[in-house]
């Protein structure tokens, strides 16, 4: 099984698109047998000049302001020769992004975050702020973590995806 571990950020470049990149070096990791592979892409959702306006189509996040909402998806392949036994992906959420509630998914995926740098990871109803009995919010979550419950064959491949509000 194979699960990411990435640095808690510290900060992040000048824009949020900068950080996304760098977020998007950071999650491509490969491991020995499994050998899973990881690549991010974002997409604007929408953006804080379409109140009002139709339904958003996605469109490639070149420029973000404050407000917009970016669509992340996270594919995971199987780079190796041997099936990959329910992989675990972890990911952060960007700095300067926001994770928008309920919207991390993937099929056949149990799904928990983290509030501590991806230290530890839990259920958002067990997760407690720090130092209070009060329930973390999703403003609080630093990582999204996927456990694939399904085998990941040689060469395939399975997406997952969240969504984050620039701050």
């Amino acid at each position: 099984m194979l699960q990411q571990r990435h640095a808690p950020s510290k900060g992040c470049p000048a824009t949020p698109l900068l950080c996304f990149i760098a977020i998007a070096a950071l999650a491509h990791a490969q491991s020995g047998a499994d050998r899973i592979v990881t690549n991010v892409s974002a997409e604007l959702v929408a953006s804080s000049a379409d109140h009002g306006a139709a339904p958003p189509k996605l469109r490639v996040a070149e420029r973000v302001s404050p407000g917009d909402v970016l669509l992340y998806t996270v594919e995971v392949r199987n780079a190796g020769q041997y099936a990959a036994e329910s992989p675990v992906v972890v990911q952060p959420i960007p700095a300067h992004m926001l994770y928008v509630a309920d919207s991390a998914v993937g099929p056949g995926a149990d799904v928990v975050y983290s509030i501590d740098g991806g230290l530890t990871f839990d259920k958002p109803e067990n997760l407690k702020a720090a130092g209070a009995a009060v329930r973390a919010s999703a403003a609080d979550y630093t990582h999204i973590r996927w456990h694939l419950r399904n085998r990941l064959k040689p060469g395939s491949i399975a997406y997952v995806r969240f969504r984050a509000q620039v701050k």
